[in-house]
């Protein structure tokens, strides 16, 4: 898994990253921008996280009340890739944008991706619909992380 830091805002006392909390630590939907030394700059969003969530998983998250729901199909709303395992009842960040590690099925380097299950994505339409502004990075046979690079990403239920 990456080792993202936090750059921007600066100011002391940030969550990790990639650590989920019991106790919310930030304002629901704060943004802050972080680097890897592999993956780069990245955008995060601080959120409240949901039953079986796990490191890279697909969620589309309620700008209404910052609560998460694992991708699924025919899902709308913002996505983010979660960067732990960020239960319910816990609070941790999700990327948003830059280079990121999600959960993929098969996959080919540089393809668009779909839903292909709760919370896992793949380049063929499987179980449901486009997730826009994301791409795989890397090709990969079989269920697991996988790169991609996304860009503030969302579902439309195949409707844009």
């Amino acid at each position: 898994m990456t080792s993202f830091a936090i750059t921007s805002p600066a100011r002391a006392g940030w969550q990790p990253i990639a650590d989920t909390s019991t106790t919310q630590r930030h304002d629901l939907g704060t943004i802050v921008e972080a680097v890897d030394a592999t993956y780069g700059v990245g955008e995060f969003i601080y959120l409240q996280g949901v039953t079986s969530t796990a490191i890279g998983n697909w969620v589309t998250y309620n700008a209404d009340d910052w609560s998460t729901t694992l991708l699924v199909a025919d899902a709308l709303g913002p996505v983010g890739v979660a960067m732990s395992a960020n239960v319910g009842s816990q609070y941790g960040w999700y990327q948003i944008s830059g280079k990121a590690e999600g959960q993929c099925g098969t996959t080919v380097d540089s393809t668009i991706l779909f839903i292909e299950s709760s919370g896992i994505a793949a380049d063929t339409s499987v179980g449901g619909d486009r997730i826009w502004s994301a791409v795989s990075a890397e090709s990969i046979a079989s269920q697991t992380l996988c790169d991609v690079e996304i860009h503030r990403p969302f579902v439309t239920n195949g409707e844009l």
